[in-house]
């Protein structure tokens, strides 16, 4: 690139903020453009960095000087911004395709409907306690633009969306992990799985034979689909036999480590422990680091979080499982009747493929929503004691009232959270507090 040209950037959100930081690093012309307010800290980390913005709308005359766009993930290709300046043959492309194009570390990529933050947080761990040069990027927290920007990195590990995807053209991961593809933000692909599963494979697209796709065999959307694409790179299956049983793996070379270490639970997440032990130990951590780091490792909160337990009664936040297959894990992980708090904004779930672990597992239904029709009806034929309520503390005393000794309350949606909430982390939030201000109550 010229560093004469000018890139225009769509979104003043994480991304958008580390791409501009970046492109003025390295000498180009920035200019910065936002359809709504960008927010107070980063609009004067733009002042500081003499970037020129524009926020609450979009100026086409002023982005259509650009030689490149740079779009945040959440602006969809079909936003009619997007498509005037496509239609001018500029170049449109994704945060990390640019930042990619402007670092010379080594990338672990990992994306998949469910399980990327935890297996990234499982990669990036290891490494770190390994001693490797590393920092972990993306959908994550800080964006990899911006973390080139403060201090480049020997080892990026990146979590990587299907909507990042969609906007690369040159990155090349060293190392990929394609975890699992099941029906999600089909609303951006004209509601078709194989289109949305065309911008998962797009991770390997343009690796070659010196790098590794570390794929999920066991995973019927991807199985499906392997033969489909061209895959350049060595394919590393994570297969059935490498499960010893529900607290053991077998990682490369036949040896063995316990799942149990990592305080993780289920078999999905010994799925991710053994994706992240493989990239791990293909980027040069020893198997004694890999083993050594597990017991150490503290996942994100809202993802099968354990809050405690009272009475007996365990307390479980997986208020991140906005999507069927993700509660799927969570109930097949339950060892213990299960009260389910579920519901919310339902994205077009046929909860058909639940019904199964339901009629096992579950002894209450427990609707937190605004709208819970579609989710009582599928289960009502199944579960006796179904209440419905859009107050958290009266989810959570409801929950207590119905459990037993040796239960477990799990808050696992299966939707999202934007009726009653800003986002999952709310939810979880005040589901965590309302399950300790009524046994802090009990106990008084």
């Amino acid at each position: 690139m010229n560093a004469k040209m000018m890139i225009g950037i769509l979104g003043g959100g994480e991304s958008g903020i580390g791409a501009a930081l970046l492109a003025k690093q390295k000498g180009y012309q920035v200019f910065l453009s936002d359809s709504g307010e960008i927010a107070g800290e980063r609009k004067e980390k733009l002042k500081q960095y003499q970037v020129l913005f524009e926020e609450r709308g979009h100026t086409f005359e002023k982005l259509n000087n650009a030689d490149l766009i740079i779009k945040s993930p959440g602006i969809p290709d079909s936003a009619p911004i997007v498509r005037q300046l496509v239609s001018e043959n500029i170049e449109v492309v994704s945060e990390i395709e640019f930042a990619f194009r402007h670092q010379e570390g080594k990338i672990v990529a990992i994306t998949g409907s469910n399980g990327k933050t935890t297996t990234t947080h499982l990669v990036f761990h290891m490494m770190r306690y390994a001693g490797l040069d590393v920092a972990e990027v993306g959908n994550v927290g800080k964006s990899f633009a911006r973390q080139v920007f403060e201090k480049p990195c020997d080892w990026y590990v990146i979590e990587v969306s299907s909507f990042q995807l969609d906007g690369i053209r040159t990155f090349q991961p060293d190392i990929a992990i394609l975890l699992n593809i099941t029906p999600d933000h089909l609303n951006r692909y004209n509601g078709e799985i194989d289109e949305y599963a065309a911008s998962k494979f797009r991770i390997c697209m343009n690796q070659d034979q010196r790098n590794q796709l570390i794929y999920s065999a066991m995973d019927e959307g991807i199985s499906s689909r392997l033969n489909k694409y061209q895959i350049d790179a060595q394919l590393i299956p994570i297969e059935f036999q490498q499960f010893i049983d529900h607290q053991k793996v077998e990682l490369l070379e036949g040896k063995t480590l316990s799942i149990d270490d990592a305080h993780l639970i289920g078999r999905h997440n010994q799925v991710n422990l053994l994706a992240s032990a493989t990239a791990a130990a293909l980027a040069g951590v020893s198997f004694e680091k890999i083993e050594e780091s597990l017991p150490t490792f503290q996942n994100e909160a809202h993802r099968l979080e354990v809050i405690g337990e009272w009475d007996e009664v365990q307390y479980i936040n997986d208020s991140k499982a906005t999507n069927i297959d993700a509660v799927f894990y969570a109930l097949e992980a339950m060892k213990k009747p299960v009260i389910w708090i579920a519901g919310g904004e339902d994205k077009g779930n046929d909860y058909q493929i639940l019904q199964k672990l339901v009629r096992e597992k579950v002894k209450a239904l427990i609707c937190l929503g605004m709208d819970n029709r579609k989710i009582k009806e599928a289960f009502s034929t199944m579960v006796l004691d179904i209440k419905e309520t859009t107050q958290v503390h009266e989810a959570v005393q409801w929950a207590a009232s119905i459990a037993q000794k040796g239960d477990v309350v799990l808050l696992s949606p299966a939707c999202a959270s934007f009726d009653l909430f800003k986002h999952y982390r709310h939810r979880g939030d005040v589901f965590k507090e309302a399950v300790i201000k009524l046994n802090e109550r009990s106990i008084e």
